[in-house]
């Protein structure tokens, strides 16, 4: 640990823990610190892909706890050492040769490595059917749902399965990388390599399709790329974080077309769910959870996997740091912050009681079919606040506002996530409703 004492790495990844959520990843428990010298932290990390993710979205927690832990500033810089930074580069160099005849696939997104349930089901059968006979079962193939239920981990095993199978060009992208090829494309006269690439690929899969939104120009070239694969039996598969007829300003040729053949919905996980995957996320890393353990993870995590893999990376990073067995008192201390978030059960009708009270509101009007700014952001609020603090479902949640169906509360969660972050006004009057209804 070079000149950092264990005992203040200990409280720097204490606080990481604490107030990390969605920002901690597995391979947190490969950072190491490394030297504190003149008001400055450095810390190693396992690669330069990892430096790299710690210096855009970590820093500033890093350096909030090295304050906490140690009383006083102290700024953070991420390393690699000299023989991780020249494995990588050649790493990238081999990856850059491959790049024209290889997908940026990742080995372990199996379909073997995927823990199936009721919320996923459907998705992963529609994969496994596009995998085994692709360009003829299901074309195109349409993913959807919220970030970190397995929509990626899926796509990636289809194409690793169609590689094993046959030879195969796949073109795996994102589609904001799409519509910067196509840019790139236009601005160097190159726009006929451009077509060259996608619509000769055997397998083209685009990850995130709500970036075609508001791309007028990237929308046109899509629509005759899709018809050049489709008509010529490739295969097409699609994910996205809503199903094709709520993805905004989005040409109806378009969401016809991503209607023509699959469209899967992926859903949070149920408690079963969550367990098995806790338990095969964590033999996967070589950590044996007790059942006990699972079913407090599995209990305090339910939103998605991402986050039951940032839970078993709390545990892990805690029982390193301190030295002790991974049993249910480490994970309660690790999990602490969440639970407190998270565990206290709280009723949809507390949360209508809330609302209607600072909207001015009745429950009918929720639960009517007005659709006027007075009534339709209080109900979105309602949804976006149950999807948050309750355990319920998204078809129980529509349910209860008038039998709307999952696709709507959906729309709902993501409208009010967006406006809380350019609305400084609804972001107070949020928080105020939730510690509202927590302490009530």
């Amino acid at each position: 640990m070079g000149n950092v004492e264990p005992q203040l790495w200990q409280g720097i990844i204490q606080y990481v823990i604490a107030h990390g959520r969605e920002i901690i990843r597995p391979w947190f428990s490969s950072l190491e610190p490394n030297e504190l010298e003149h008001g400055q932290l450095e810390i190693l990390a396992p690669g330069t892909k990892e430096q790299a993710y710690c210096r855009q979205h970590a820093a500033r927690l890093f350096a909030e706890a090295a304050q906490a832990a140690t009383g006083r500033l102290i700024s953070i810089c991420f390393s690699v050492g000299p023989d991780v930074q020249q494995a990588d580069t050649a790493d990238e160099r081999s990856a850059t040769d491959r790049a024209d005849s290889e997908p940026p696939l990742n080995e372990e997104y199996t379909f073997d490595a995927f823990v199936t349930g009721p919320s996923n089901r459907l998705a992963h059968a529609a994969c496994v059917a596009v995998a085994e006979s692709p360009g003829r079962t299901y074309n195109p193939l349409f993913i959807h749902g919220a970030a970190g239920l397995g929509k990626t981990h899926l796509l990636q095993a289809t194409c690793l399965t169609v590689l094993r199978q046959a030879e195969a060009r796949i073109s795996f992208l994102s589609c904001e990388t799409f519509v910067n090829h196509l840019i790139e494309a236009i601005e160097t006269g190159r726009l006929h390599e451009f077509r060259y690439r996608y619509r000769l690929a055997d397998v083209l899969v685009v990850d995130d399709i709500q970036f075609l939104s508001n791309h007028e120009q990237t929308q046109e070239e899509f629509f005759h790329t899709f018809n050049t694969l489709y008509q010529a039996r490739r295969q097409i598969i699609l994910s996205c974080d809503r199903p094709p007829g709520e993805i905004p300003h989005l040409e109806e040729r378009l969401i016809s077309r991503f209607n023509w053949g699959m469209v899967a919905g992926i859903d949070r996980p149920s408690y079963e769910t969550r367990a098995a995957i806790t338990r095969k996320k964590a033999a996967a890393r070589g950590i044996r959870l007790d059942d006990d353990v699972v079913c407090f993870i599995a209990g305090t995590i339910d939103s998605n996997t991402r986050e039951l893999e940032g839970a078993i990376t709390k545990i892990a990073m805690l029982a390193q740091v301190l030295d002790r067995p991974m049993n249910l008192a480490l994970a309660e201390e690790a999990l602490g912050a969440d639970n407190k978030v998270m565990g206290g059960e709280v009723a949809v009708e507390d949360i209508v009681n809330a609302v209607t009270k600072h909207y001015g509101v009745r429950l009918a009007d929720l639960q009517g079919r007005r659709r006027n700014k007075s009534i339709s952001l209080p109900r979105q609020v309602c949804m976006y606040l149950a999807r948050s603090l309750t355990r319920h479902s998204l078809e129980e949640i529509g349910g209860y506002f008038g039998g709307r169906d999952h696709s709507t509360v959906l729309h709902a969660d993501r409208t009010i996530k967006n406006l809380r972050q350019k609305n400084v006004s609804l972001h107070a009057t949020l928080e105020h409703l939730t510690q509202e209804i927590k302490s009530s």
